[in-house]
């Protein structure tokens, strides 16, 4: 397991988090924000983790007299108090990012507050504000938390389409008792096989703000039971094969839309079928990924299946897998259309 973030000199912006809840009442949460770690699934579960309040997206202008420039900034909670912070200058990840190198920095909790701390400015986040300003305390701006959606949340099924699920019943799927609540738990397989086809599907992360790795929220979408486009808590990582919008160790995602746990999110997939001649495989599979909606996978060659699948490379169809990784997610609003 590879280590979860790396800790970098902040470059010219300073990042101090400060919780109104005091440490008595992380206490009394212990359980929930400890080293035994929470996998929280709804978000009045998460809600009893004081942390869960700081994690999210900001986003706002940032400057003087001189020039203003947008800012994004993710804050990822690591249980314990422990907190990591990534800024992108321009603007969040898919959302105005220039992607130019991504500002780093680590901190915990000390008197009830979370202090990210460096050489030309601070930043006080409460109430869903970020307060920026210089070492001297003049203002910079604020960036303000911002809760955003897919582009194709709710998306509706076109006439033809398959519908795997639509919140009625889990019937559609091997294993229809992992519907629970109008939601589709992971660990299932659609009963019907399919060739070539764009998939819709919405899933939802649970916090596990103590996981680590492939630990955290980790679950996978197999195309034909083959190919795993892979679903992780990933927020504010770099995005890699094995992170969530990853070919699984087959190509990286062009950028990292992983939303923070608990917030509905979604894969819109095109999928080509590899050909074969009698037992040989004349022409690789391919996928093309968005990821809430951004384009994160163009066409992308897929030289072999995913090892461990559950269905080997072949001409027959497959199913649509959604792996139980022994962490919970949800799932809904499952369908697709296939192309003759």
């Amino acid at each position: 397991m590879r280590s979860y973030f790396r800790p970098v000199v902040l470059l010219g912006l300073s990042l101090c988090v400060s919780s109104a809840l005091c440490v008595a009442n992380r206490l009394q949460v212990a359980t929930a924000a400890d080293s035994k770690g929470i996998a929280a699934i709804t978000v009045e579960e998460a809600k009893k983790d004081p942390d869960f309040a700081i994690q999210g997206e900001y986003v706002g202008e940032l400057g003087n007299q001189d020039g203003k420039q947008n800012w994004g900034l993710q804050i990822i909670a690591l249980g314990d108090g422990k907190f990591h912070a990534v800024a992108f200058r321009g603007g969040l990840p898919g959302e105005g990012w220039d992607k130019s190198d991504k500002v780093e920095i680590d901190s915990s909790t000390a008197d009830g507050a979370v202090t990210f701390k460096g050489e030309k400015g601070t930043a006080v986040v409460k109430d869903g504000v970020a307060k920026i300003t210089t070492p001297d305390a003049q203002p910079l701006g604020d960036l303000k938390r911002v809760e955003r959606k897919s582009t194709t949340i709710g998306k509706k099924p076109p006439e033809g389409a398959v519908v795997l699920f639509d919140g009625k019943n889990g019937d559609a799927f091997t294993d229809p008792k992992k519907f629970v609540d109008g939601l589709m738990s992971q660990g299932i397989t659609s009963q019907q096989k399919f060739q070539d086809f764009s998939l819709h599907l919405e899933f939802l992360l649970s916090y596990m703000p103590a996981g680590r790795g492939q630990g955290r929220a980790n679950s996978g979408c197999y195309m034909q039971g083959r190919y795993e486009v892979q679903i992780l808590d990933s927020f504010g990582l770099s995005g890699e094969n094995n992170e969530c919008g990853g070919i699984y160790t087959i190509r990286k995602p062009d950028v990292n839309m992983c939303l923070p746990p608990l917030a509905w999110q979604t894969y819109d997939v095109d999928y080509t079928a590899a050909k074969f001649d009698g037992s040989k495989k004349t022409t690789n599979a391919k996928l093309t990924v968005r990821h809430n909606g951004v384009l994160i996978h163009e066409n992308v060659e897929l030289p072999k299946a995913t090892t461990g699948a559950p269905v080997q490379e072949g001409s027959e169809p497959g199913p649509i897998f959604l792996q139980d990784h022994s962490n919970p997610i949800r799932f809904r609003n499952i369908w697709l259309v296939e192309k003759k």
